[in-house]
């Protein structure tokens, strides 16, 4: 239907974040809805053109903390499947791309307060369950960061239509902000939901159809944002589920309609991932768009003047929750020797009281790092720390693989400010510290900035306001996301937009309409009221 008016789209807030505290009644449901997806084993297929499709190729969805518990089976696509969801979603393109705006984003709206209200639970419950996190990691992604995505996208979506030149006497000069020709292949990790269901939709928002490829490991929580979309009222089409291996991109990403990648995930991947777009840009209908969000080695830097308490919550947050398997973890840290030996009492005081478990016990602070491939990982990188006469380890070392794939928080020191454990990310719960000394706060700063390849998040304390004014001159390339006197993760839709450069990505800053002004492909239309009859110019007489 077409309607008159330019219209206005609900003004967009941040999900508030419930607490889950003893004796809340929120508390106790998510624990039966826990229980209940718990004594279920699901089945998870390609949902390609709107239709569920079976493949007989299956996996095993477990959860992490319980590795022989599956939570259900999951149908792989294979490379002829995948070529069937571009050819859904070319049929789905016409229709999707010229449906008017406002009914294109009502279907996100719609998403985000079935996402907000009732199936909030099945969200954090698959996300619990599936990723192992805790039931505050889970609410602030699944149920508040994926609802933020879809309701600030929707009125960034509404900002950039409005953005239109100007026009002279006797003219008029529009821009049709089209979406880009052919499909968007989504690739999207496991250690957000909210990315999982950002990076497929960001583009369908602004009329785009979509293949989505995401992380075999975090499928129940895939799945549950699929439900959504469908129970939304996403036409057929428009958003295709691919569960599938990695080597599936090899088949989609030389197709001729491939208009973009919108990925987050490992560094080396994505570079594959350039790679191979590079090796076939001939074959290209146009130069498709490349938006990653990689790798990071984040940092913490805390100056004499910084408060030790605050230096120490944010190293414990930072670096542990959600195992360190964020990318904006606090992986590296830098504090001066006159603080460290008060950092150092409080960091092990923290670290010992950390309970680490299955999450469905809602005391534990941590659960279970994602697969037995992080879970090797992560040993050889605590190994080599117990094994290094230049290390240090303060706190933790240890892992567990019998019943979970468990890793205790751990914090290593190293002499060397170069070591392996400063400059690899580990995605793990390990943090790396260099005491550096109180009279060389500038030559700190300096190797901060060159240690690694990464540039995604970092944080640094003082109380002294002309430090903090340094260092954010000093490392204003070392980072996308810079925190002071804050941690280095939680960045917040609509108010922190994320991404980094660097070896940590193209910066298209999630959150904004940064990320949405790559998903369109603008088309400048002029009229002319009275075009001239002649040829002539005045200066010729």
């Amino acid at each position: 239907m077409t309607t008159s008016g330019m219209a206005n789209v609900p003004l967009p807030y941040n999900e508030p974040v419930r607490a889950y505290a003893p004796g809340d009644a929120a508390r106790e449901s998510l624990v039966r809805s826990l229980d209940r997806m718990a004594s279920v084993r699901d089945e998870i297929v390609p949902v390609i053109g709107g239709e569920h499709l079976s493949t007989g190729r299956t996996v095993h969805a477990v959860m992490p903390h319980a590795h022989a518990h599956v939570l259900a089976d999951v149908h792989l696509a294979d490379a002829p499947l995948a070529l069937r969801a571009v050819e859904a979603a070319r049929a789905a393109a016409p229709a999707w791309s010229r449906m008017s705006w406002e009914s294109r984003l009502a279907v996100f709206l719609r998403a985000a307060d079935l996402a907000a209200g009732p199936m909030r639970e099945t969200l954090l419950a698959a996300t619990m369950l599936g990723q192992s996190k805790t039931c505050h990691q889970a609410e602030i992604d699944a149920a508040c960061e994926l609802v933020d995505f879809w309701r600030f996208n929707v009125a960034f979506a509404r900002r950039i239509y409005t953005e239109q030149p100007a026009s002279a006497p006797g003219t008029w000069n529009r821009l049709d902000h089209r979406p880009l020709e052919g499909f968007v292949l989504a690739i999207t990790p496991f250690n957000f939901t909210a990315i999982a269901g950002n990076l497929p939709t960001a583009p369908a928002m602004l009329g785009n159809v979509v293949v989505w490829k995401p992380a075999t490991s975090a499928m129940p929580a895939a799945w549950a944002v699929m439900r959504i979309l469908e129970a939304a009222g996403l036409p057929p089409g428009v958003v295709n589920l691919v569960p599938a291996r990695g080597e599936i991109a090899s088949t989609l990403v030389p197709h001729p309609d491939l208009a973009g990648i919108h990925f987050t995930g490992g560094t080396g991947t994505f570079q594959t991932l350039w790679r191979q777009v590079a090796e076939h840009l001939t074959r290209y209908r146009a130069y498709p768009r490349l938006v990653g969000e990689t790798g990071g080695k984040d940092f913490i830097v805390a100056h004499p003047s910084a408060d030790v308490d605050a230096v120490a919550t944010a190293i414990v947050r930072g670096g542990y929750e959600y195992q360190g398997q964020k990318c904006s973890a606090a992986s590296r840290v830098y504090v001066p020797r006159s603080s460290w030996p008060r950092l150092r009492e409080r960091l092990l005081d923290d670290i010992g009281a950390i309970r680490v478990g299955d999450v469905r016990d809602l005391g534990n602070f941590m659960g279970a790092v994602i697969d037995q491939k992080s879970f090797e990982n992560v040993g050889r990188y605590q190994d080599l720390a117990a094994n290094d006469p230049d290390c240090t380890v303060h706190a933790g070392g240890t892992r567990d693989g019998s019943t979970g794939w468990f890793v205790q928080p751990t914090l290593v020191e190293v002499k060397d400010p170069n070591h392996v454990l400063m400059r690899e990310e580990i995605f793990a719960p390990l943090v790396t510290l260099f005491v550096y000394e109180d009279t060389r706060w500038t030559e700190t700063l300096e190797l901060v900035d060159r240690t690694g390849p990464y540039a995604l998040t970092g944080a640094v304390f003082a109380r002294d306001r002309v430090v903090l004014d340094q260092a954010t001159d000093l490392l204003r390339h070392a980072a996308g996301n810079f925190y002071l006197n804050d941690k280095p993760t939680g960045a917040v839709v609509g108010q922190q937009p994320f991404g980094g450069a660097r070896a940590s990505g193209t910066n298209d800053k999630a959150g904004s309409a940064l990320n949405l002004l790559r998903w369109i492909s603008p088309r400048t239309i002029k009229e002319t009221f009275v075009p001239p009859t002649s040829w002539r110019y005045p200066f010729l007489g």
